[in-house]
């Protein structure tokens, strides 16, 4: 089956310290483990994923929690395939979606990114006076939003922080989102090119901030009874969840639209948009409203995620269980009991990767001759090179980027010693053709332009040759007919005359 949803989940020791932490992907309806990546120990906001696409496997990247390491796993293999030396310890990192950078934040406010193909450090610098607790790439991988324990959200063009000519001098956020008064614990970016999507924001202040990027400004404050750790939104933006930070496991819903009941007809509206004045309180409503609005989960949740169907909400717990709800009931389906006495610090739901290891995928693969290969055999590990611990700007423009092309198929292959000969030079001819500008300005090739002269000469010769023949039987059509009226017009004493007078 290619549409396999699977959970990924990573585990961490408790405070006790009972037993070591691991990274595992779970069948999302069984709760079966699939596969587990052991030696981690990472906490909330320190997994970053990057999926298995274009050919090319994915990447999974844990930071330490006790120590400046990180670690690198790929789907293929169960075994740490690399081991970063960072030059501090990270809180929070995070990987834009094409997989090309890797960030991360520290206990000191300081953010660093690198690319992951040449491990260059672009940029470091202070963003915050305190700990980063949370970093996240926007969906088209344009700005980075980090979020602070001191209280502040900025947003950052990841253009100005790789620019060369910028190097030199501190990067200055597109937007600093000053409106949380205590630390910031979760930030989610909605749907959209930046700056066209909204952010949303959580704090331990009790409130859930939604921003519009495009005008810079707060479209709405959500406030709750409870400090808010986690927050989960609905890739359609019409609902999110939020889970409060105590041991009592509260899981808030709040839907981003309502019905308009003193209309005539009943329409649906938008919830919010008037600003900073505009304050929704969650947990106002009566008995029955307020037990549809909230879920108890009874233990202190530590993740929280939203399946791919949007159908099924995930709350991972402190001692180590993963409930999944219906989201429309809010009725528990089942429980994931594999980490037990462990803290779940991130969940999150993908299709399976077709190169996981010990469930590769025979059914999309290539095939050579009579054999299938199965795409384990296909996609390439992504390149990964061991970040820089300092800035380099010679290393920057002498870098080298790691690429590897997929694999095509066999059939669409020509081998350079099967090339004709004709072909070959009718190609090369092509590619070294001098380019000629012409009367619009656009550049074509002298080649190319004389074949056009010459078909377009064709062409006005063979018309010509058309129009000369016609005009000839036209001509031939009007003379026989002029003469032949003329002979039948003449009286018969005029013609005798004539003779007559051509005998004398």
């Amino acid at each position: 089956m290619k549409l396999h949803e699977v959970i990924l989940c990573a585990s961490a020791p408790s405070a006790s310290g009972a037993g070591p932490g691991s990274i595992h992907i779970h069948d999302i309806q069984s709760g079966s483990s699939l596969a587990s990546f052991k030696q981690t120990n990472t906490r909330s906001h320190c997994l970053a994923v990057t999926e298995s696409r274009d050919g090319l496997g994915g990447i999974m990247f844990a930071a330490q929690h006790d120590k400046s390491i990180l670690n690198v796993y790929n789907f293929q293999k169960d075994q740490l395939a690399l081991k970063i030396v960072l030059p501090e310890k990270l809180t929070c990192c995070a990987v834009d979606p094409k997989g090309q950078f890797f960030a991360g934040g520290t206990s000191q406010g300081r953010i660093y990114i690198w690319e992951i193909s040449s491990g260059v450090l672009y940029n470091a610098w202070d963003a915050h006076y305190r700990q980063a607790t949370v970093l996240q790439f926007t969906s088209d991988g344009a700005a980075l939003v980090s979020g602070s324990e001191d209280s502040g959200v900025s947003v950052w063009e990841v253009s100005r922080l790789l620019d060369d000519n910028l190097q030199n001098e501190l990067p200055v956020p597109y937007c600093t989102l000053s409106d949380h008064t205590l630390p910031v614990t979760d930030v989610v970016c909605g749907v959209g090119q930046f700056p066209t999507c909204r952010l949303l924001t959580s704090s331990v202040d009790h409130t859930v901030k939604l921003w519009d990027l495009r005008s810079r400004t707060l479209l709405t404050t959500f406030h709750f009874p409870r400090p808010i750790s986690h927050l989960a939104w609905d890739p359609t933006e019409r609902v999110f969840f939020a889970s409060s930070s105590g041991d009592e496991g509260t899981i808030y819903q709040m839907n981003l639209f309502k019905q308009n009941k003193s209309a005539k007809n009943a329409i649906v509206e938008a919830v919010g948009g008037g600003g900073v004045t505009d304050i929704v309180r969650i947990g106002d409503e009566s008995g029955d409203a307020s037990k549809k609005a909230s879920i108890d989960v009874g233990q202190r949740i530590s993740a929280l995620c939203i399946s791919l169907t949007c159908t099924l909400l995930l709350a991972g717990t402190a001692s180590g269980i993963i409930h999944i709800f219906d989201i429309p009931s809010h009725q528990p389906l089942r429980t994931i009991s594999t980490h037990q006495d462990l803290v779940i610090t991130h969940l999150s739901t993908m299709l399976r990767p077709p190169d996981l290891v010990g469930h590769v995928s025979l059914q999309i693969g290539i095939s050579s001759g009579s054999r299938n290969v199965g795409q384990g055999d296909v996609m390439s590990l992504r390149s990964v090179v061991p970040f820089d611990r300092t800035r380099d700007p010679r290393k920057r423009e002498t870098r080298e980027v790691g690429m590897i092309l997929p694999i095509q198929d066999d059939s669409s292959y020509i081998d350079p010693g099967d090339y004709p000969d004709d072909e070959l030079f009718r190609d090369q001819a092509y590619f070294t053709q001098q380019m000629v500008p012409t009367a619009n300005g656009a550049n074509v090739s002298m080649q190319s332009r004389v074949a056009e002269l010459e078909a377009e000469v064709l062409k006005l010769r063979d018309q010509l040759g058309k129009v000369k023949s016609m005009n000839d039987v036209m001509w031939e059509t009007v003379v026989k007919k002029v003469i032949k009226e003329g002979k039948e017009g003449v009286p018969d004493g005029v013609e005798e005359r004539k003779r007559k007078r051509g005998r004398t």
